[in-house]
């Protein structure tokens, strides 16, 4: 039996798993995504610092985004797993504003930060000349400080309203972690004005820096489709499809969710579009910007080179 007792200020997380097989098969299934996730940015943290072949703004870039999605799937899916584990689906009033305060932040840094990727990959090959210049390690200092920041104060900004609103219905939350919106059904106030707010900052967010990806990786290909090798062509193609695949998957689900008016909303749909941007997203990032990349490869060749000889 589920013990779902709480104290008054305690929340109910009702969690993603049901009880059933299926719901263990579930939690197996992201148990192991979740050890692939941390494997894989770990691996690709480790290897940028080690390998001084990748001491470049991109891998700098790389670096920081495993980093925020080492620290992303780790805010949800623990928390999710021990309360499958142990049936006690409680989280504290403080729990929940400091799980919702690190996943906003880290939501929003990442989204900035692959915008600050696009536009790297964008110079990088539509000016490469200058690109020494325009994408020094001074620029992504200040790229990845600034998302950091502009993620923090997002998120400030809607954790603290979240946790300063009355709450006067059941305290059961019907999501795998503690979410803003679905905190808002609980409430027993007019929350009009806050979705507002939420509808601007997912435009200023998720909309303007996925369009600005678009625009970016549009003229990349446009640049590429000038090229003279087919070689090269192929492979720029198949690099700039892929990452806006994984990128697409991040942001339209984000943008499907947030901007979506949550009356046309069901709980379980979600539940599975959060999935893709706090599970999976995770896991694809360090295989996508990794397993298509030659010098990643390369060092990564390298490392087990390194290994193998000092067992021998």
């Amino acid at each position: 039996m589920e013990n779902c007792n709480q104290t008054s200020t305690d929340f109910v997380l009702l969690g993603l798993f049901p009880s059933s097989r299926f719901g263990l098969f579930l939690f197996i299934l992201i148990v192991l995504i979740f050890l692939l996730a941390l494997f894989g940015n770990l691996s690709m943290i480790l290897l940028i610092f080690l390998d001084i072949y990748l001491h470049k703004p991109m891998y700098f870039l790389l670096s920081q985004l495993s980093l925020i999605d080492l620290n992303y799937i780790s805010t949800i899916v623990p928390k999710m797993a021990y309360n499958y584990l142990f049936g006690n689906k409680s989280i504290s009033f403080i729990g929940c504003g400091v799980q919702s305060f690190f996943f906003l932040t880290l939501a929003g840094a990442e989204a900035l930060l692959l915008a600050s990727m696009a536009y790297d990959r964008y110079v990088a090959i539509c000016f490469p000349l200058h690109y020494p210049i325009k994408i020094s390690r001074r620029v992504c200092v200040l790229m990845i400080i600034g998302s950091w920041i502009m993620g923090s104060i997002n998120s400030c900004a809607h954790t603290t309203y979240a946790l300063h609103i009355p709450y006067c219905r059941s305290r059961a939350i019907n999501h795998f972690f503690c979410d803003v919106p679905a905190m808002l059904t609980l409430a027993c106030m007019d929350t009009w004005i806050y979705e507002y707010t939420v509808f601007v900052s997912t435009i200023l967010f998720l909309l303007c820096p996925f369009i600005g990806i678009v625009c970016s990786y549009g003229r990349v290909l446009f640049a590429v489709h000038h090229m003279n090798s087919a070689e090269g062509k192929k492979k720029a193609y198949s690099t700039c499809s892929t990452h806006l695949t994984v990128v697409t998957f991040y942001y339209a689900s984000f943008v499907y969710t947030y901007l979506h008016p949550r009356y046309l909303r069901s709980p379980t749909e979600d539940k599975a579009l959060a999935v893709f941007y706090t599970i999976l997203t995770p896991v694809l990032n360090p295989v996508i910007y990794s397993l298509k990349n030659k010098e990643v490869m390369g060092a990564l060749r390298r490392a087990i080179q390194r290994i193998c000889s000092v067992k021998t």
